[in-house]
């Protein structure tokens, strides 16, 4: 399908681009988060006089999520979890549980903008992660996770 990027999406393309994806991708995906629009001659005609906005918006998010990204680098991150003697977890750190913590730190950050290189984190130690911000834009922090006996 053919659709129109009211946004610039990550190995996608760039904003006001029109790109052929995957019927299923535009339809569940993009199109009801807003992201794109079927690329008709009126969906193109009404992006044209709609662009200035559009790209305002955008710059507005690239700011926003810059802004974050400079706060966040390098931000190291504690975690205390219940552990045995030997390091283990019992259970994990989770992207959920990164996100709620770093939301009670005072940052916006979804738990789908968390990600884990390694999967959960089920042993006591430092652990690199990485906070997607934006299509090109993303931060690393570390999370220290701290063993606390049972």
């Amino acid at each position: 399908m053919q659709v129109i990027l009211l946004e610039t999406i990550g190995k996608v393309g760039q904003l006001g681009d029109v790109v052929r994806v995957r019927n299923g991708y535009a339809r569940n995906y993009l199109i009801p988060q807003g992201k794109a629009q079927r690329a008709t001659d009126a969906a193109i005609k009404e992006f044209e006089a709609r662009r200035a906005e559009l790209e305002k918006a955008q710059a507005d998010r690239v700011a926003a999520a810059e802004a974050l990204a400079n706060k966040l680098a390098d931000y190291k991150l504690d975690v205390t979890q219940k552990a045995g003697v030997d390091g283990r977890l019992f259970g994990s750190v989770t992207n959920i549980d990164i996100a709620r913590l770093l939301e009670q730190a005072g940052f916006e950050v979804e738990r789908s903008q968390v990600r884990m290189p390694d999967g959960a984190l089920k042993a006591v130690g430092e652990y690199p992660v990485t906070i997607h911000l934006y299509a090109d834009i993303a931060a690393n922090i570390t999370v220290n996770v701290i063993g606390e006996m049972a």
